[in-house]
Protein backbone atom coordinates (compact mmCIF):
# COMPACT_ATOMS: atom_id res chain seq x y z
CA UNK A 1 0.00 0.00 0.00
CA UNK A 2 1.39 3.41 -1.02
CA UNK A 3 0.78 6.31 1.32
CA UNK A 4 0.21 9.67 -0.36
CA UNK A 5 2.06 12.52 1.29
CA UNK A 6 -0.41 15.05 2.66
CA UNK A 7 0.06 18.64 1.58
CA UNK A 8 1.00 21.25 4.20
CA UNK A 9 -1.81 23.47 5.47
CA UNK A 10 -1.66 26.99 4.02
CA UNK A 11 -3.15 30.19 5.37
CA UNK A 12 -3.19 33.28 3.15
CA UNK A 13 -3.56 36.66 4.83
CA UNK A 14 -5.32 39.15 2.55
CA UNK A 15 -7.57 38.57 -0.45
CA UNK A 16 -6.05 41.18 -2.71
CA UNK A 17 -5.03 40.08 -6.20
CA UNK A 18 -1.65 38.81 -4.92
CA UNK A 19 -3.18 36.81 -2.10
CA UNK A 20 -5.94 35.32 -4.25
CA UNK A 21 -3.44 34.40 -6.96
CA UNK A 22 -1.18 32.56 -4.52
CA UNK A 23 -4.16 30.86 -2.87
CA UNK A 24 -5.77 29.72 -6.13
CA UNK A 25 -2.50 28.36 -7.52
CA UNK A 26 -1.70 26.48 -4.30
CA UNK A 27 -5.23 25.07 -4.15
CA UNK A 28 -4.86 23.86 -7.72
CA UNK A 29 -1.72 21.99 -6.62
CA UNK A 30 -3.69 20.23 -3.92
CA UNK A 31 -2.85 22.30 -0.88
CA UNK A 32 -5.56 22.88 1.74
CA UNK A 33 -5.84 26.68 1.62
CA UNK A 34 -7.76 29.14 3.77
CA UNK A 35 -7.79 32.83 2.94
CA UNK A 36 -8.75 35.44 5.53
CA UNK A 37 -9.55 39.07 4.73
CA UNK A 38 -11.05 41.77 6.90
CA UNK A 39 -12.98 43.40 4.03
CA UNK A 40 -16.54 42.86 2.82
CA UNK A 41 -15.36 41.94 -0.68
CA UNK A 42 -12.16 40.52 -2.09
CA UNK A 43 -9.78 42.50 -4.27
CA UNK A 44 -8.03 44.88 -1.88
CA UNK A 45 -6.91 48.03 -3.69
CA UNK A 46 -8.21 46.51 -6.95
CA UNK A 47 -11.76 46.08 -5.69
CA UNK A 48 -14.85 48.17 -6.40
CA UNK A 49 -17.87 49.68 -4.72
CA UNK A 50 -21.30 50.71 -6.03
CA UNK A 51 -23.32 53.86 -5.53
CA UNK A 52 -26.57 54.93 -7.23
CA UNK A 53 -26.00 52.74 -10.26
CA UNK A 54 -22.30 53.61 -10.61
CA UNK A 55 -19.45 51.14 -10.16
CA UNK A 56 -16.22 52.74 -8.94
CA UNK A 57 -12.78 51.14 -9.04
CA UNK A 58 -11.35 51.71 -5.56
CA UNK A 59 -7.72 52.24 -6.54
CA UNK A 60 -6.25 50.41 -9.52
CA UNK A 61 -7.94 51.32 -12.81
CA UNK A 62 -5.59 49.78 -15.40
CA UNK A 63 -4.20 46.28 -15.73
CA UNK A 64 -1.11 44.94 -17.50
CA UNK A 65 -0.22 41.36 -18.34
CA UNK A 66 -3.36 40.27 -20.22
CA UNK A 67 -1.52 39.88 -23.54
CA UNK A 68 -0.52 36.36 -24.69
CA UNK A 69 2.33 35.26 -22.44
CA UNK A 70 1.62 38.05 -19.95
CA UNK A 71 1.52 37.22 -16.24
CA UNK A 72 -2.28 37.24 -15.94
CA UNK A 73 -2.56 35.22 -19.15
CA UNK A 74 -0.15 32.62 -17.73
CA UNK A 75 -1.90 32.36 -14.37
CA UNK A 76 -5.44 32.21 -15.73
CA UNK A 77 -4.37 29.52 -18.20
CA UNK A 78 -2.88 27.45 -15.38
CA UNK A 79 -6.04 27.87 -13.30
CA UNK A 80 -8.31 26.98 -16.23
CA UNK A 81 -10.10 30.33 -16.02
CA UNK A 82 -11.00 32.57 -18.94
CA UNK A 83 -9.39 35.98 -19.05
CA UNK A 84 -11.86 38.81 -18.43
CA UNK A 85 -12.82 40.85 -21.50
CA UNK A 86 -10.79 44.03 -21.85
CA UNK A 87 -9.88 46.74 -24.35
CA UNK A 88 -6.52 48.35 -25.04
CA UNK A 89 -5.70 51.63 -23.34
CA UNK A 90 -4.67 53.77 -26.29
CA UNK A 91 -3.30 56.17 -25.36
CA UNK A 92 -2.22 54.58 -22.10
CA UNK A 93 -2.27 58.09 -20.66
CA UNK A 94 -2.72 61.67 -21.86
CA UNK A 95 -0.47 63.94 -19.80
CA UNK A 96 -1.19 67.66 -19.44
CA UNK A 97 1.66 69.85 -18.22
CA UNK A 98 1.10 73.27 -16.57
CA UNK A 99 -0.37 75.88 -18.88
CA UNK A 100 -0.68 73.46 -21.81
CA UNK A 101 -3.99 72.53 -23.44
CA UNK A 102 -2.68 69.76 -25.72
CA UNK A 103 -1.59 66.53 -24.01
CA UNK A 104 1.45 64.32 -24.36
CA UNK A 105 -0.18 61.09 -25.52
CA UNK A 106 1.51 57.81 -24.58
CA UNK A 107 0.44 55.79 -27.61
CA UNK A 108 0.28 52.00 -27.65
CA UNK A 109 1.83 51.76 -31.10
CA UNK A 110 5.64 52.02 -30.66
CA UNK A 111 6.11 54.00 -33.87
CA UNK A 112 3.39 56.51 -32.93
CA UNK A 113 4.89 56.90 -29.45
CA UNK A 114 8.34 57.46 -30.95
CA UNK A 115 7.01 60.26 -33.17
CA UNK A 116 5.10 61.76 -30.24
CA UNK A 117 8.10 61.93 -27.92
CA UNK A 118 10.36 63.27 -30.69
CA UNK A 119 7.84 66.07 -31.23
CA UNK A 120 7.30 66.72 -27.53
CA UNK A 121 10.91 66.35 -26.33
CA UNK A 122 13.34 67.24 -29.14
CA UNK A 123 16.83 65.87 -28.54
CA UNK A 124 15.69 63.28 -25.98
CA UNK A 125 15.99 60.21 -28.21
CA UNK A 126 19.32 59.05 -26.68
CA UNK A 127 17.47 58.59 -23.37
CA UNK A 128 14.65 56.56 -24.93
CA UNK A 129 17.18 54.52 -26.89
CA UNK A 130 18.97 53.70 -23.62
CA UNK A 131 15.68 52.54 -22.09
CA UNK A 132 15.01 50.32 -25.10
CA UNK A 133 18.48 48.79 -24.83
CA UNK A 134 17.81 47.96 -21.19
CA UNK A 135 14.20 46.87 -21.58
CA UNK A 136 14.65 43.97 -24.00
CA UNK A 137 17.24 41.98 -21.99
CA UNK A 138 15.52 42.90 -18.70
CA UNK A 139 12.15 41.67 -19.99
CA UNK A 140 13.65 38.41 -21.23
CA UNK A 141 15.44 37.96 -17.90
CA UNK A 142 12.22 38.52 -15.95
CA UNK A 143 10.37 36.09 -18.20
CA UNK A 144 12.77 33.31 -17.17
CA UNK A 145 11.52 33.43 -13.58
CA UNK A 146 14.43 34.70 -11.47
CA UNK A 147 13.89 34.88 -7.72
CA UNK A 148 14.87 38.32 -6.45
CA UNK A 149 16.34 38.82 -3.98
CA UNK A 150 17.60 35.26 -3.40
CA UNK A 151 17.51 34.06 0.22
CA UNK A 152 18.04 30.32 -0.27
CA UNK A 153 20.17 28.04 -2.49
CA UNK A 154 17.08 27.20 -4.57
CA UNK A 155 16.38 30.91 -5.08
CA UNK A 156 19.97 31.46 -6.17
CA UNK A 157 19.74 28.57 -8.59
CA UNK A 158 16.65 30.10 -10.22
CA UNK A 159 18.41 33.44 -10.49
CA UNK A 160 21.51 31.93 -12.10
CA UNK A 161 19.39 29.94 -14.57
CA UNK A 162 17.71 33.17 -15.68
CA UNK A 163 20.99 34.89 -16.49
CA UNK A 164 22.16 35.02 -20.11
CA UNK A 165 25.02 36.84 -21.85
CA UNK A 166 22.61 39.60 -22.93
CA UNK A 167 21.77 40.26 -19.25
CA UNK A 168 25.29 41.62 -18.82
CA UNK A 169 24.35 44.83 -20.65
CA UNK A 170 22.09 45.75 -17.74
CA UNK A 171 24.63 45.16 -14.95
CA UNK A 172 26.50 48.52 -15.25
CA UNK A 173 23.14 50.25 -14.68
CA UNK A 174 22.17 48.32 -11.55
CA UNK A 175 22.90 51.24 -9.21
CA UNK A 176 21.81 54.06 -11.54
CA UNK A 177 18.70 56.18 -11.28
CA UNK A 178 16.76 57.87 -14.06
CA UNK A 179 18.00 61.23 -12.84
CA UNK A 180 21.62 60.12 -13.18
CA UNK A 181 20.95 58.83 -16.69
CA UNK A 182 19.43 62.17 -17.71
CA UNK A 183 22.46 64.05 -16.40
CA UNK A 184 24.90 61.75 -18.19
CA UNK A 185 23.04 62.41 -21.46
CA UNK A 186 22.89 66.18 -20.95
CA UNK A 187 19.08 66.14 -20.58
CA UNK A 188 18.67 67.09 -16.92
CA UNK A 189 17.87 70.70 -17.91
CA UNK A 190 14.86 69.75 -20.04
CA UNK A 191 12.08 70.74 -17.64
CA UNK A 192 9.21 69.35 -19.71
CA UNK A 193 10.93 65.97 -20.15
CA UNK A 194 11.92 65.77 -16.49
CA UNK A 195 8.41 66.70 -15.34
CA UNK A 196 6.79 64.19 -17.66
CA UNK A 197 9.07 61.46 -16.35
CA UNK A 198 8.44 62.52 -12.75
CA UNK A 199 4.69 62.25 -13.29
CA UNK A 200 4.73 58.90 -15.06
CA UNK A 201 7.24 57.32 -12.71
CA UNK A 202 5.36 58.50 -9.64
CA UNK A 203 2.42 56.45 -10.94
CA UNK A 204 4.45 53.31 -11.46
CA UNK A 205 7.30 53.50 -8.95
CA UNK A 206 5.93 55.82 -6.23
CA UNK A 207 8.99 58.07 -6.51
CA UNK A 208 10.23 60.61 -9.03
CA UNK A 209 12.86 60.32 -11.75
CA UNK A 210 15.66 61.36 -9.41
CA UNK A 211 14.99 58.38 -7.14
CA UNK A 212 13.60 55.69 -9.47
CA UNK A 213 15.96 52.83 -10.34
CA UNK A 214 16.82 53.06 -14.05
CA UNK A 215 16.28 49.34 -14.67
CA UNK A 216 12.79 49.53 -13.20
CA UNK A 217 11.98 52.61 -15.30
CA UNK A 218 13.12 50.83 -18.47
CA UNK A 219 10.25 48.38 -17.99
CA UNK A 220 7.66 50.74 -16.50
CA UNK A 221 8.02 53.28 -19.32
CA UNK A 222 7.96 50.66 -22.09
CA UNK A 223 5.25 48.22 -21.04
CA UNK A 224 2.49 50.56 -22.30
CA UNK A 225 3.45 49.78 -25.91
CA UNK A 226 2.51 46.77 -28.05
CA UNK A 227 2.92 43.85 -28.01
CA UNK A 228 2.39 44.43 -24.28
CA UNK A 229 0.17 47.30 -23.19
CA UNK A 230 -2.26 48.42 -20.51
CA UNK A 231 -5.88 47.29 -20.55
CA UNK A 232 -9.28 48.57 -19.44
CA UNK A 233 -11.42 45.76 -18.00
CA UNK A 234 -15.05 45.36 -18.96
CA UNK A 235 -17.27 45.75 -15.89
CA UNK A 236 -14.70 46.81 -13.32
CA UNK A 237 -11.36 45.82 -11.81
CA UNK A 238 -13.35 43.52 -9.52
CA UNK A 239 -13.72 40.95 -12.30
CA UNK A 240 -10.05 40.05 -11.86
CA UNK A 241 -10.44 39.06 -8.21
CA UNK A 242 -13.87 37.52 -8.87
CA UNK A 243 -12.34 35.05 -11.33
CA UNK A 244 -9.44 34.27 -9.02
CA UNK A 245 -11.91 33.69 -6.19
CA UNK A 246 -13.91 31.33 -8.39
CA UNK A 247 -10.75 29.41 -9.26
CA UNK A 248 -9.83 29.18 -5.58
CA UNK A 249 -13.20 27.69 -4.67
CA UNK A 250 -13.21 25.37 -7.70
CA UNK A 251 -9.92 23.87 -6.56
CA UNK A 252 -11.11 23.39 -2.99
CA UNK A 253 -9.84 26.52 -1.27
CA UNK A 254 -11.82 28.56 1.25
CA UNK A 255 -12.18 32.35 1.41
CA UNK A 256 -13.46 33.90 4.64
CA UNK A 257 -14.25 37.60 4.43
CA UNK A 258 -14.86 39.81 7.47
CA UNK A 259 -12.20 37.77 9.27
CA UNK A 260 -9.20 39.73 10.50
CA UNK A 261 -5.82 38.12 11.13
CA UNK A 262 -4.56 39.89 14.27
CA UNK A 263 -1.31 37.99 14.85
CA UNK A 264 1.11 35.55 13.25
CA UNK A 265 2.37 32.90 15.67
CA UNK A 266 5.86 31.47 15.35
CA UNK A 267 8.12 29.31 17.51
CA UNK A 268 11.89 29.05 17.24
CA UNK A 269 11.89 30.81 13.91
CA UNK A 270 9.18 28.65 12.36
CA UNK A 271 5.62 29.78 11.61
CA UNK A 272 2.91 27.96 13.58
CA UNK A 273 -0.33 29.63 12.54
CA UNK A 274 -2.35 32.82 12.77
CA UNK A 275 -4.77 34.31 15.25
CA UNK A 276 -8.06 35.21 13.58
CA UNK A 277 -11.01 37.31 14.70
CA UNK A 278 -14.50 36.94 13.26
CA UNK A 279 -15.72 40.52 12.88
CA UNK A 280 -19.36 39.53 13.16
CA UNK A 281 -19.16 37.55 16.41
CA UNK A 282 -15.91 38.86 17.88
CA UNK A 283 -14.74 35.27 18.38
CA UNK A 284 -10.99 34.66 18.09
CA UNK A 285 -9.05 31.47 17.52
CA UNK A 286 -5.66 30.28 16.36
CA UNK A 287 -5.70 28.73 12.90
CA UNK A 288 -2.75 26.31 12.61
CA UNK A 289 -0.68 26.47 9.43
CA UNK A 290 2.46 24.93 8.00
CA UNK A 291 2.85 27.77 5.51
CA UNK A 292 1.56 31.33 5.79
CA UNK A 293 1.45 33.66 2.78
CA UNK A 294 1.06 37.29 3.85
CA UNK A 295 -0.34 39.56 1.16
CA UNK A 296 0.31 42.65 3.27
CA UNK A 297 2.74 45.52 3.56
CA UNK A 298 6.05 44.89 5.30
CA UNK A 299 4.89 47.29 8.02
CA UNK A 300 1.76 45.18 8.57
CA UNK A 301 3.88 42.04 8.59
CA UNK A 302 6.11 43.30 11.42
CA UNK A 303 3.04 44.33 13.41
CA UNK A 304 1.44 40.90 12.96
CA UNK A 305 4.64 39.16 14.06
CA UNK A 306 4.91 41.28 17.20
CA UNK A 307 7.72 40.00 19.41
CA UNK A 308 8.30 37.25 16.84
CA UNK A 309 9.61 39.72 14.26
CA UNK A 310 13.38 39.23 13.79
CA UNK A 311 15.21 42.25 15.14
CA UNK A 312 17.12 43.08 11.95
CA UNK A 313 13.99 42.77 9.82
CA UNK A 314 12.08 45.07 12.15
CA UNK A 315 14.88 47.65 12.08
CA UNK A 316 14.96 47.61 8.29
CA UNK A 317 11.21 48.17 8.07
CA UNK A 318 11.30 50.97 10.65
CA UNK A 319 14.06 52.74 8.68
CA UNK A 320 12.06 52.87 5.44
CA UNK A 321 11.23 56.32 4.00
CA UNK A 322 7.67 57.54 4.63
CA UNK A 323 5.14 55.77 2.43
CA UNK A 324 2.74 57.47 0.04
CA UNK A 325 -1.00 57.56 0.47
CA UNK A 326 -3.72 58.64 -1.92
CA UNK A 327 -6.55 61.13 -1.89
CA UNK A 328 -9.22 59.93 -4.31
CA UNK A 329 -12.39 61.59 -5.50
CA UNK A 330 -15.16 59.46 -7.02
CA UNK A 331 -17.64 61.21 -9.30
CA UNK A 332 -20.75 59.88 -10.97
CA UNK A 333 -21.70 62.38 -13.66
CA UNK A 334 -23.94 62.98 -16.65
CA UNK A 335 -22.19 62.05 -19.90
CA UNK A 336 -22.38 65.75 -20.89
CA UNK A 337 -19.64 66.42 -18.30
CA UNK A 338 -17.10 64.49 -20.39
CA UNK A 339 -15.40 66.36 -23.26
CA UNK A 340 -15.60 64.80 -26.75
CA UNK A 341 -12.85 62.25 -27.51
CA UNK A 342 -11.77 62.18 -23.88
CA UNK A 343 -9.02 59.59 -23.28
CA UNK A 344 -9.82 56.97 -20.63
CA UNK A 345 -6.76 57.90 -18.55
CA UNK A 346 -5.36 61.38 -18.02
CA UNK A 347 -2.72 62.97 -15.85
CA UNK A 348 -2.75 66.65 -14.94
CA UNK A 349 0.05 68.70 -13.39
CA UNK A 350 -0.98 72.20 -12.41
CA UNK A 351 2.04 74.12 -11.10
CA UNK A 352 5.73 73.53 -11.85
CA UNK A 353 6.64 75.02 -8.48
CA UNK A 354 4.43 72.61 -6.53
CA UNK A 355 4.84 68.94 -5.57
CA UNK A 356 3.70 65.91 -7.52
CA UNK A 357 0.74 65.08 -5.35
CA UNK A 358 -1.30 66.96 -2.74
CA UNK A 359 -3.84 67.84 -5.49
CA UNK A 360 -1.15 69.58 -7.60
CA UNK A 361 -1.26 66.50 -9.82
CA UNK A 362 -4.22 64.25 -10.54
CA UNK A 363 -4.39 60.88 -12.27
CA UNK A 364 -7.87 60.53 -13.74
CA UNK A 365 -9.72 57.50 -15.09
CA UNK A 366 -12.94 57.97 -17.04
CA UNK A 367 -15.40 55.20 -17.82
CA UNK A 368 -16.28 54.35 -21.40
CA UNK A 369 -19.83 54.04 -22.74
CA UNK A 370 -21.01 50.48 -22.22
CA UNK A 371 -18.10 49.37 -20.03
CA UNK A 372 -20.40 48.52 -17.11
CA UNK A 373 -19.34 51.30 -14.78
CA UNK A 374 -22.21 53.74 -15.32
CA UNK A 375 -25.83 53.74 -16.51
CA UNK A 376 -26.52 54.82 -20.08
CA UNK A 377 -26.00 58.54 -20.55
CA UNK A 378 -23.76 58.76 -17.47
CA UNK A 379 -20.09 58.20 -16.63
CA UNK A 380 -17.67 57.78 -13.75
CA UNK A 381 -14.61 59.91 -13.04
CA UNK A 382 -12.03 58.62 -10.55
CA UNK A 383 -9.28 61.14 -9.77
CA UNK A 384 -6.41 60.38 -7.40
CA UNK A 385 -3.52 62.34 -6.01
CA UNK A 386 -0.55 61.17 -3.99
CA UNK A 387 -0.44 62.52 -0.47
CA UNK A 388 1.67 62.08 2.63
CA UNK A 389 -0.13 59.78 5.05
CA UNK A 390 0.93 61.39 8.34
CA UNK A 391 -1.11 64.62 8.12
CA UNK A 392 -4.32 62.62 7.74
CA UNK A 393 -3.70 60.89 11.06
CA UNK A 394 -2.31 63.90 12.92
CA UNK A 395 -4.91 66.51 11.96
CA UNK A 396 -7.26 67.79 14.63
CA UNK A 397 -10.01 68.46 12.06
CA UNK A 398 -10.12 65.54 9.65
CA UNK A 399 -13.50 66.47 8.06
CA UNK A 400 -12.24 69.98 7.25
CA UNK A 401 -9.03 68.66 5.69
CA UNK A 402 -10.97 66.16 3.61
CA UNK A 403 -13.41 68.86 2.46
CA UNK A 404 -10.53 71.17 1.52
CA UNK A 405 -8.90 68.50 -0.64
CA UNK A 406 -12.27 67.72 -2.22
CA UNK A 407 -12.97 71.31 -3.19
CA UNK A 408 -9.47 71.86 -4.61
CA UNK A 409 -9.78 68.67 -6.66
CA UNK A 410 -13.20 69.67 -7.98
CA UNK A 411 -11.96 73.11 -8.98
CA UNK A 412 -9.02 71.65 -10.87
CA UNK A 413 -11.02 68.89 -12.51
CA UNK A 414 -13.55 71.54 -13.55
CA UNK A 415 -10.94 73.07 -15.83
CA UNK A 416 -11.23 70.04 -18.11
CA UNK A 417 -14.60 68.47 -17.29
CA UNK A 418 -17.94 70.30 -17.14
CA UNK A 419 -18.69 69.81 -13.47
CA UNK A 420 -21.64 72.15 -13.20
CA UNK A 421 -23.95 71.15 -10.32
CA UNK A 422 -26.57 69.65 -12.63
CA UNK A 423 -23.94 67.28 -14.08
CA UNK A 424 -22.77 65.84 -10.74
CA UNK A 425 -24.95 62.93 -9.66
CA UNK A 426 -22.73 61.39 -7.00
CA UNK A 427 -19.62 62.60 -5.18
CA UNK A 428 -17.50 61.07 -2.43
CA UNK A 429 -13.84 61.04 -1.48
CA UNK A 430 -11.34 58.70 0.15
CA UNK A 431 -8.19 59.47 2.11
CA UNK A 432 -5.39 57.36 3.62
CA UNK A 433 -7.67 56.84 6.61
CA UNK A 434 -10.34 55.43 4.27
CA UNK A 435 -7.83 53.03 2.68
CA UNK A 436 -6.57 51.93 6.09
CA UNK A 437 -10.15 51.18 7.17
CA UNK A 438 -11.24 49.27 4.07
CA UNK A 439 -7.99 47.53 3.05
CA UNK A 440 -6.17 47.21 6.37
CA UNK A 441 -2.95 48.58 4.84
CA UNK A 442 -0.59 50.32 7.25
CA UNK A 443 -1.71 53.96 7.60
CA UNK A 444 -3.55 53.59 4.29
CA UNK A 445 -0.33 53.49 2.25
CA UNK A 446 -0.66 52.58 -1.43
CA UNK A 447 1.61 51.27 -4.14
CA UNK A 448 4.40 49.67 -2.17
CA UNK A 449 7.76 51.01 -1.05
CA UNK A 450 9.00 53.02 -4.00
CA UNK A 451 11.31 51.60 -6.64
CA UNK A 452 14.53 53.16 -5.41
CA UNK A 453 17.82 51.40 -6.08
CA UNK A 454 17.98 50.13 -2.49
CA UNK A 455 14.46 48.68 -2.55
CA UNK A 456 14.22 47.24 -6.07
CA UNK A 457 15.12 43.80 -7.39
CA UNK A 458 18.18 42.32 -5.68
CA UNK A 459 18.04 44.94 -2.92
CA UNK A 460 14.35 44.73 -2.04
CA UNK A 461 12.35 42.66 0.43
CA UNK A 462 12.34 38.97 -0.39
CA UNK A 463 9.27 36.77 -0.68
CA UNK A 464 11.06 34.36 1.67
CA UNK A 465 11.02 36.03 5.10
CA UNK A 466 13.44 35.26 7.97
CA UNK A 467 10.64 33.24 9.63
CA UNK A 468 10.61 29.76 8.10
CA UNK A 469 7.31 28.99 6.39
CA UNK A 470 6.27 32.65 6.28
CA UNK A 471 6.12 34.26 2.83
CA UNK A 472 5.54 37.85 1.75
CA UNK A 473 3.71 38.71 -1.44
CA UNK A 474 2.34 41.97 -2.81
CA UNK A 475 3.64 45.37 -3.82
CA UNK A 476 6.40 45.52 -1.18
CA UNK A 477 8.25 42.73 -3.02
CA UNK A 478 9.78 42.34 -6.47
CA UNK A 479 8.72 43.44 -9.05
CA UNK A 480 6.56 46.08 -7.33
CA UNK A 481 3.08 47.50 -7.62
CA UNK A 482 0.17 46.89 -9.97
CA UNK A 483 -1.89 43.76 -10.48
CA UNK A 484 0.78 42.32 -12.79
CA UNK A 485 3.55 42.94 -10.25
CA UNK A 486 1.72 41.42 -7.29
CA UNK A 487 0.63 38.44 -9.40
CA UNK A 488 4.24 37.80 -10.36
CA UNK A 489 5.27 37.90 -6.69
CA UNK A 490 2.48 35.43 -5.85
CA UNK A 491 3.58 33.10 -8.63
CA UNK A 492 7.14 33.24 -7.27
CA UNK A 493 5.97 32.33 -3.75
CA UNK A 494 4.03 29.36 -5.11
CA UNK A 495 7.10 28.13 -7.00
CA UNK A 496 9.18 28.41 -3.81
CA UNK A 497 6.62 26.51 -1.71
CA UNK A 498 6.33 23.76 -4.33
CA UNK A 499 10.12 23.43 -4.45
CA UNK A 500 10.31 23.09 -0.66
CA UNK A 501 7.60 20.42 -0.67
CA UNK A 502 9.24 18.15 -3.21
Amino acid sequence: MTLTKSRPRVVVIGAGVGGLTAAALLARHGYPVRVFDQALVAGGCASTFRRRGFTFDVGATQVAGLEPGGIHHQIFQELGVELPPATDCDPACAVFLPGETAPISVWRDPAAWRLERQRQFPGSEPFWHLLEQLFEPSWRFQGRGPVLPPRHPWDLGQLLQALRPDTLVTLPHTFRTVGQALRSLGLAGDRRLKTFLDLQLKLYSQVNAEETALLYAATALRVSQAPYGLFHLQGSMQVLSDRLEKALVTHGGLLQLRHTVIAIHSHRGRVQGVKVQDQKTGQTWVEPADQVVANVTVQNLVTLLGEGAPRGYRRRVESLPPASGAFVIYLGVAAAAIPPDCPPHLQFFYDYDGPIGENNSLFVSVSRPGDGRAPEGQATIVASSFTAVEPWWQTEDYPALKEHYTQVALERLGRYFDLSPDHIIHLEAATPRSFAHFTGRHQGMVGGLGMRVNSYGPFGFANRTPVQGLWLTGDCTHPGEGTAGVSYSAQTVVRQILAEDR
